[in-house]
């Protein structure tokens, strides 16, 4: 096939010269019938002359979206539970809604630190606090963080 304009031959499945920028006629898969650049459908047999889907679809091409899930990574990750010693001696010795407030002030100890050494709190169970160094943001020393947070809930508590 050559350019309509510039008569340069262009290379086969071509869409634009090479040597000009225009655009260059297609021919029908079904009926081999010249058509012109911007055709849908063949002007002879109606057949569509798109060649895949996405030109089926109205509008520009768009380049793919980028995967919206990362590949998956394994990383470290530092668990550590801290329980309240001696609370059940001590909820034998307090009223209910005393106690209450005594494990309620340690497990807000206890947040404080793994937040300020940038932890995360997974859970609290009965007494004590569940929580995680190194997720959902990893740090070269998140170990070392759980270890420092260790001391300084007993340090800070009632």
């Amino acid at each position: 096939m050559e350019c309509p304009s510039c008569k340069t031959p262009a290379a086969a499945g071509a869409k634009f010269c090479a040597e000009c920028g225009t655009a260059l006629p297609r021919s029908c898969p079904g009926c081999g019938h010249a058509a012109p650049s911007g055709a849908k459908y063949c002007p002879e047999c109606g057949a569509s002359l798109a060649t895949n889907i996405s030109d089926k679809a109205a509008g520009p091409k768009r380049l793919a979206d980028p995967p919206l899930i990362s590949a998956p990574e394994r990383r470290q990750l530092s668990v550590m539970f801290c329980d309240m010693v001696g609370s059940s001696v001590l909820s034998t010795r307090l009223d209910p809604e005393e106690q209450r407030e005594v494990v309620s002030s340690f497990q807000s100890c206890c947040t404080a630190e793994i937040k300020r050494l940038d932890g995360m709190v997974a859970q609290y169970l009965g007494d004590g606090v569940l929580a995680y160094f190194g997720y959902p943001t990893a740090h070269e020393d998140d170990a070392e963080r759980a270890v420092r947070a260790g001391p300084s809930w007993r340090r800070s508590a009632p």
